[in-house]
């Protein structure tokens, strides 16, 4: 992937599926300047070779040049020398510990970029607490650049943001498309929204009823992880489950890359996936369920604006809509001249050839001291971690969480027995054909 003439190298450390997608799209942006390498970091989250093979299609990257290693090796790696800068691509609480590791025992550091990958709005206090010692923290839209500037103000944690386009609105290596009709209608799934069984299983009603109403096409249920496989998120209730045995042969679970399922979609619909915005650029008419609400719990309050909220009744219906062309700008699709993270990255490394960076404090300050902090580790590394306090926390911490999810099944198994449709959203017999987006340039 880089160059062997590259003058400054930088490291990418991946783990989940979304985080190993965004770390690799974003690097495979860098200029010929840079040298790119990537390691997969062993963690509980960390991505199966079968999810990293997805996640790297299209970025330049084979699933091979990103070997796996533990946060130890990593550390022994950087201290080898020669990297100007790390990109800490990984969910919260690896980012923590991994960062924590690099300002601690890596000498000279390196600037230490992270970041959120997908919709991050509205701003949430944990993701920059996370990252506090991080210098560069990477952001997607104007929208959420302000909000967590101004969120970062009021808590008092001094970080930089730094704007870049979505990776995969940006084009790179071709990913193999569908060259036949466009026949799908397309369900982007998450592990955690809606969260509930009722509202999944609420969820899975109305896609049986839109494979009824349209059997002409395959409505997708489009996973991310099959059984067995890691998320950023945990899925308590996964959609493949939930399926009864006797829906329409049309509606179809399945894995595989995004790009590949909009390249064949006439519709796409989700309830806030970050897929929408792969949709817009795709130019494939969408759809922002609202039957669940719109809230920033929901990860779905962005769409305010866009024209693309709506009920289920439309996904049945088979409406699907354009986006706002007013929404756009603020919202992820900004010119690539306003971006900025690789000016600062460059100025930051130049900065490094001068003198040591400056030291940047966490912001942690755990009740429970060093039990505690074991505690994270663990939670974020799982059996990769062998401390021996790590394995005291977890004798402690894992009885007690498992008590906790077994309470929410409880609570989640007593709401769906008494959940019922709403008197307008009622199975639909047939519907209007739905015509596929006009043909892209």
């Amino acid at each position: 992937m880089a160059p062997t003439s590259a003058s400054r190298r930088i490291l990418g450390i991946i783990d989940s599926d979304s985080y190993a997608k965004w770390g690799a799209s974003l690097l495979a942006q860098l200029g010929l300047g840079w040298s790119v390498e990537l390691v997969r970091v062993v963690s509980r989250l960390a991505a199966s070779d079968a999810q990293l093979a997805f996640a790297l299609a299209g970025t330049g990257f084979r699933p091979d040049a990103a070997p796996s290693a533990s946060l130890g090796e990593i550390i022994d790696r950087l201290n080898a020398g020669g990297h100007d800068a790390v990109f800490v691509s990984t969910s919260g609480a690896v980012a923590e510990a991994v960062i924590t590791e690099i300002t601690q025992r890596v000498r000279p550091r390196p600037v230490i970029m992270t970041g959120l990958p997908g919709i991050s709005t509205p701003a949430k206090y944990k993701g920059l607490f996370r990252r506090a010692q991080a210098d560069l923290f990477v952001l997607h839209s104007h929208r959420e650049i302000r909000e967590y500037r101004d969120l970062a103000q009021k808590r008092g944690v001094p970080h930089e943001f730094v704007l870049a386009t979505l990776p995969f609105l940006e084009h790179h290596e071709p990913v193999p498309e569908w060259s036949g009709e466009r026949d799908s209608i397309v369900f982007a799934a998450q592990p955690g929204v809606p969260q509930t069984l009722a509202e999944r299983r609420t969820l899975v009603d109305r896609l049986v009823q839109t494979a009824v109403a349209h059997p002409g096409l395959r409505v997708v249920i489009k996973v991310r992880a099959q059984a067995g496989e890691r998320q950023t998120h945990r899925e308590r209730h996964p959609y493949a489950e939930l399926v009864p045995q006797n829906a329409p042969r049309n509606l179809v679970v399945e894995g595989g890359s995004m790009v590949s399922h909009l390249a064949r979609a006439v519709g796409f619909v989700t309830v806030s996936s970050t897929a929408a915005i792969e949709a817009i650029a795709a130019g494939v008419p969408s759809l922002v369920l609202t039957d669940f609400g719109v809230s920033g719990e929901l990860i779905n309050e962005v769409f305010v604006g866009s024209g693309l909220l709506g009920p289920s009744r439309d996904l049945i219906a088979g409406r699907f809509h354009e986006v706002d062309p007013r929404w756009r700008s603020d919202n992820y699709f900004h010119p690539a001249g306003e971006n900025t993270w690789q000016t600062r990255l460059e100025a930051l490394a130049a900065l490094r050839d001068a003198e040591p960076l400056p030291h940047r404090p966490a912001k942690r300050r755990s009740r429970g001291g060093p039990l505690r902090r074991a505690w994270d580790r663990k939670r974020a590394f799982g059996s990769y971690d062998h401390s021996p306090l790590g394995y005291a926390a977890a004798a402690i911490g894992y009885p007690v969480l498992a008590l906790r999810h077994r309470l929410v099944a409880l609570r989640d198994g007593m709401a769906a027995s008494s959940a019922a449709p709403a008197e307008d959203e009622q199975p639909v017999e047939s519907a209007e054909p739905i015509r596929a987006p006009a043909a892209r340039g």
